[in-house]
């Protein structure tokens, strides 16, 4: 089956629930607007649904190999790797004194949806590469910028993230890979990292990767973590590719989905040592890492977004044409598409629904990072700072366990036909599993939402996020429409469920930790469910207003009914899971370690 970017969804989504037109009176972001957005969505469409779509399957049965040190791609990757970049779309959202297009992450965003739902594995690449970019426009020195940047936003080169060691995953603390100052200013770096994303391949020029490392009688702990650009290929003065730097892949791993993204083993320093160069200032390399992780959890949310919307696709194209059983009303006298049957329309509502559900609240969260980048005023960019560092664990850690229920859902649709790999529903729900993993657990995510999010401001942020929900509350209660009142009853309880939660979170995350972190992945997900819910709610409103002028009516009722469903089926979850929260912790943590 063949991809189909919902570039209609994407764009109602940037319209009216996003305001790409009040983003495009922001300074540098002018020409911004919404025929900009159409342009470059279509375009994007149409190069992700030929290019990089048609490699999808044949990545995972034909994955990266390594050989002696050296990784080839899927045939087809390079070539495809090759238009990305000949069209601009790795610059798509950086700045234009390095060769970027200087577009809203807004765009940028939708854009990155296409291209992950098209190949997730290919997609891996350039998600990295975001990452060191931004990572290097933060606190990369004048001359780092200089050497690196403009290769990176052209695509002409990729970037890493190295930060995992076989002793050290989640816990950055026990990192040992080292650096030994040099006479010139460059480092010495030593060491093995695993679990790199494109840490070996053969579609770019030189790799550049960014690598945390102790300095020689650095302090213990993360407080003596710092932070290298160490390229591949050394750099000479006038950006020519020069030796073989001293880092190897010596393996890469064998892996449940996303097969195509080779996962590179990296030895630095067996030949001498590697030639790294400080970002920023020794010892403040965590500080510089978040940069890429918070931009690169934000794209993993996104990823889980993409492939709920391709398995929901091959779902609805299998359901239309199986044919199994008659309908149970009776309105067929012989075996239907099993489209017309109750459970399954149920099915593929609740992937339907979700995947645009945390679309939405995608889409909401892009446009905050824009106006606390680029809005004049500071207390606004204050506020939208918060508000898009609270979202941040919400798109990331509850699109991609979504992505797991959706995915899951596309298998069963296909029934016993799902189960064999040869229809490739199997690869989304394989793929998808790597999603809440990677760039820190669904429970990193939710550590991150309890402690820095909600605790720390006491729950200022989530009841600010509370009160704008309440104001889409008072616009359903205006309404005399069946929808409206329905999803106005549901986005209310889960609301008052979501404050219970925060009151308790803030109460007890010092008096009782243990209490308050047995509940911190269900309070992520309830928050989740709610701030999604509360987008589908103002897509509702919008729709209905759409719908009574006469524009594009099917669309509009498919987008009502959507948000309905969301509220009577996903939204109506979250009383329960603030019951297991508030009053649950306990038969979480009293079972003795020796009855387990």
């Amino acid at each position: 089956m063949t991809y189909r970017a919902p570039v209609k969804d994407m764009l109602f989504d940037i319209r009216h629930l996003a305001g790409i037109d009040e983003i495009a009176k922001l300074p540098g972001f002018e020409e911004a607007g919404f025929d900009t957005a159409q342009a470059v969505l279509e375009e994007c469409a149409r190069f992700n649904e030929e290019v990089v779509a048609p490699l999808n399957v044949p990545g995972d049965r034909n994955p990266s190999s390594w050989n002696n040190g050296e990784v080839s791609t899927t045939p087809g990757f390079k070539e495809a790797y090759r238009q990305y970049i000949e069209g601009g779309w790795q610059g798509l959202q950086h700045p234009g004194p390095f060769g970027g297009q200087g577009l809203p992450k807004t765009i940028g965003a939708a854009c990155g949806e296409m291209l992950n739902s098209a190949n997730l594995s290919f997609a891996l690449c350039p998600l990295l590469t975001d990452g060191a970019i931004e990572a290097l426009l933060t606190a990369g020195s004048d001359e780092l910028k200089a050497t690196y940047l403009e290769k990176l936003v052209s695509g002409e080169w990729t970037g890493t993230m190295n930060l995992t060691e076989p002793q050290a995953g989640s816990d950055l603390a026990l990192v040992r890979t080292r650096a030994e100052p040099q006479p010139d200013g460059s480092y010495k770096i030593f060491g093995t990292k695993i679990f790199i994303t494109y840490g070996e391949h053969d579609m770019a020029g030189n790799i550049v990767h960014l690598v945390l490392a102790r300095v020689t009688g650095a302090p213990e702990g993360v407080k003596g973590i710092s932070l290298f650009v160490v390229p591949k290929f050394l750099v000479g003065k006038d950006g020519s590719l020069g030796a073989r730097n001293d880092v190897h892949c010596v393996s890469i791993e064998h892996k449940l989905g996303i097969k195509a993204s080779p996962t590179a083993v990296l030895q630095y320093g067996d030949r001498g040592g590697a030639v790294g160069y400080l970002v920023g200032q020794e010892n403040r390399g965590l500080e510089y890492m978040f940069i890429m992780m918070n931009a690169a959890r934000y794209a993993v949310g996104v990823q889980g977004i993409a492939i709920a919307e391709r398995a929901y696709q091959k779902a609805v194209t299998y359901a239309k044409e199986r044919v199994q059983s008659r309908p149970v009303d009776g309105s067929m006298n012989s075996s239907a598409p099993i489209i017309h049957h109750p459970d399954v329309k149920r099915m593929l509502m609740t992937m339907r629904a979700f995947t645009e559900g945390c679309r939405a609240m995608a889409t909401v969260a892009a446009a905050a990072y824009d106006a606390s980048h680029h809005h004049p005023d500071a207390q606004v960019r204050k506020q939208n700072q918060a508000f898009y560092e609270f979202m941040v664990p919400l798109v990331k850690g509850y699109s991609t366990e979504m992505s797991l229920e959706v995915t899951s859902l596309g298998v069963q649709v296909h029934g016993g036909m799902g189960f064999i790999e040869e229809t490739g529903a199997a690869q989304y729900y394989r793929d998808a599993k790597i999603l809440t993993i990677y760039e820190g657990t669904t429970a990193i995510q939710a550590n991150d939402l309890v402690g820095r999010k909600t605790a720390r401001d006491g729950g200022q942020t989530a009841r600010a996020v509370a009160a704008q929900i309440e104001k889409t509350e008072g616009e359903l209660a205006r309404r005399d429409t069946v929808a409206a009142r329905a999803v106005l009853r549901r986005l209310s309880a889960a609301r008052k469920a979501f404050l219970d939660v925060v009151d308790f979170i803030a109460s007890q995350t010092k008096a009782s930790p243990n209490a308050a972190f047995a509940g911190s992945v269900p309070y992520l997900m309830l928050a989740g469910n709610l701030v999604a819910g509360w987008q589908l709610a103002r897509s509702l409103l919008a729709a209905e207003d759409l719908a009574a002028k006469g524009e594009d009516t099917a669309f509009m009722q498919a987008k009502i009914t959507t948000a309905r469903f969301y509220a009577d089926h996903i939204l109506a979850r979250a009383p329960g899971i603030r019951d297991s929260i508030v009053e649950g912790a306990e038969s979480v943590t009293s079972l003795a370690i020796e009855a387990f």
